[in-house]
């Protein structure tokens, strides 16, 4: 009698989404242990690299193993590692780096949270505060400060790898002034400015990361003289004065505070203002892995959530905006334009 094997690739493939985290913690460890950096352009073997991070060759030579599984790392005919375009991303200190970004997505008090994705979907809110007692933001910083760091330098990665592609489709034509809310330390308003030379530029986040802005907006730097650097707090109010207001990520609060923000505008900038909002959505594009996990990672932390497209347009429309245009920025960010309605006249 043979066995029935028909079931068998479907079983394989949920077994390995089953241990799909030791995929996560092998690029993570990978990072850590600088593996990229110590592997040059010369093929080198496990031993080679073992002593040249400090590590036990048995040991490394199993993490690139599975590793070289994700294609993270390839091994050639003599046993030897070499590079591949993925490996490449996890060096330190070259511009197209994501080795600070791997570290944030795999930080070790997020894998408890993973645990509990059953009990934020029965109830539809974070399970963070419960299980530390206070707000995400305020844990990070107050009892983890390194992990705070990282935090830091992986949102700037992150700026600088999109800031590029995100300046050179972002519609200014014809603006005097553009105002990024919560645009970090100023990647993106630094590289439009340098796009349009005849626009101003506004950067406007919290007190802390405002001071660490772009050394190009500060004072002395190249775009000083056409960038404002204002601390505050978009839940609150945003500033006046120009004519094109960028929200880049900075809407996967709950769904009543990102109509709050985007009111704000709203009540403050003219009418005709544009409004430009960048996001990665859950059911649009080839990004939709990477939207999605992070959409439940949200949930998890914060009782936030990355959008549909239907339920993103449906947010800019309550606040009282005119959607003109939405288009794809790249395979995993999306841009909606819209306007802000016109002033009546006083009576």
């Amino acid at each position: 009698m043979t066995s029935d094997t028909s079931t068998e690739p479907q079983l394989l493939g949920m077994l390995e989404r089953a241990l799909s985290a030791g995929c996560a913690a092998s690029v993570r460890a990978a990072a850590k242990l600088g593996v990229a950096d110590a592997l040059g352009d010369t093929p080198a073997t496990a031993e080679e690299l073992a002593v040249a991070i400090g590590a036990d060759p048995d040991a490394l030579r199993r993490l690139l193993r599975s590793l070289t599984c994700h294609e993270v790392f390839a091994e050639d005919p003599d046993g030897r590692f070499v590079h591949t375009g993925l490996s490449l991303l996890l060096r330190t200190g070259t511009p197209d780096s994501v080795h600070h970004l791997v570290l944030w997505l795999t930080e070790p008090w997020s894998w408890e949270l993973w645990g509990r994705l059953d009990e934020a979907v029965r109830t539809g809110k974070d399970v963070f505060v419960d299980l530390h007692g206070r707000e995400f933001f305020d844990q990070l910083h107050a009892a983890w400060p390194q992990s705070a760091q990282v935090f830091d330098l992986a949102m700037t990665q992150a700026s600088r790898q999109s800031a590029a592609a995100v300046a050179g489709v972002l519609p200014l034509s014809g603006a005097r002034t553009v105002a990024d809310i919560g645009g970090g330390q100023g990647f993106l308003l630094a590289s439009l400015l340098e796009r349009h030379p005849g626009v101003r530029g506004i950067l406007f986040d919290r007190p802390d990361v405002v001071a660490g802005a772009d050394a190009r907006l500060r004072e002395g730097g190249a775009l000083a003289d056409r960038a404002r650097l204002v601390a505050g707090d978009c839940r609150e109010t945003v500033p006046a004065g120009a004519d094109a207001y960028v929200f880049k990520n900075i809407l996967g609060m709950n769904d009543e505070d990102a109509v709050v923000v985007l009111r704000n505008v709203v009540a403050t900038a003219d009418g005709g203002a544009r409004v430009i909002i960048v996001e990665n959505l859950v059911d649009d594009g080839p990004g939709q892995r990477f939207s999605t996990a992070m959409d439940l990672r949200m949930l998890l932390t914060v009782g936030g959530r990355k959008h549909t497209r239907r339920g993103l347009l449906s947010l800019v429309e309550r606040a009282g905006l005119v959607v003109t245009d939405v288009q794809p920025v790249d395979s995993y960010q999306h841009m909606i334009v819209a306007t802000t309605p016109a002033r009546r006249p006083a009576r």
